[in-house]
């Protein structure tokens, strides 16, 4: 875990590096970069939901891991939001690129929450970890109904 976990920070501050226009060749690749960041995110996310729902044993320093991973990785697909990557395989709605900064508003609550998320993690707390999931969950589906296609 803390392998993978080293080597998507590294992938990632790479990336944000890189000015975003420069970043991706063709628009498919954007939506290829958006889509693992939210899939990496929602798996860390996912161990922390199972744990506050009592679906898995619940483990203090997994929690904070995967919250720590979760965090990162809300920041990165944002970028690859851009012209032209409304096309293809993707579930985005076109809403997205109409609302920007309603969007943007929404990407912004999340990765607030996500950070709350990540702080409460740390302290080992399965309450305080169980309504920082709940928050957060909650962001996530406020986008997803307004943005993201079934």
């Amino acid at each position: 875990m803390k392998k993978i976990a080293s080597f998507l920070f590294a992938a990632a501050a790479v990336s944000l590096a890189t000015p975003a226009s420069a970043q991706f060749a063709k628009p498919e690749d954007a939506v290829k970069y958006r889509k693992n960041a939210l899939f990496v995110m929602q798996q860390n996310f996912a161990r922390l939901g199972a744990m506050a729902a009592g679906k898995a044993p619940f483990d203090a320093k997994v929690a904070a891991e995967s919250a720590a991973v979760a965090e990162f990785m809300s920041k990165l697909p944002w970028t690859a939001f851009g012209e032209g990557t409304d096309k293809g395989d993707t579930r985005a709605k076109p809403e997205i690129w109409k609302e920007s900064a309603k969007f943007k508003e929404y990407a912004d609550k999340m990765q607030s929450e996500m950070s709350k998320l990540a702080a409460v993690a740390k302290t080992g707390n399965l309450d305080d970890i169980k309504t920082a999931v709940s928050a957060t969950g909650g962001s996530c589906k406020t986008c997803h109904d307004a943005y993201r296609k079934d």
